[in-house]
């Protein structure tokens, strides 16, 4: 009987010894990459900015459309 616990004890004592896997350590970002992203851009309002900016949406395509209401901004 002593035989069977102290060999249960010895299998078991591995298993319960080992480490759990621990999470991965945040790695930081080069300064490449930090640098790379881009900067938001401080822009001056518009002469026009809070007037109504409806009638930009009669232009013919898209691009003129948004040509017009970036005077809104």
């Amino acid at each position: 009987m002593k035989y069977f616990m102290l060999a249960a004890v010895a299998f078991a004592l591995p298993a319960l010894a080992q480490d759990k896997p621990a999470a991965a350590p945040e790695t930081p970002k080069p300064a490449a990459q930090e640098a790379a992203k881009p900067k938001p851009v401080a822009r001056k309002h518009g002469p026009k900015r809070g007037e109504d900016a409806r009638q930009c949406l009669e232009k013919e395509n898209n691009t003129e459309v948004i040509k017009c209401a970036e005077e809104y901004l």
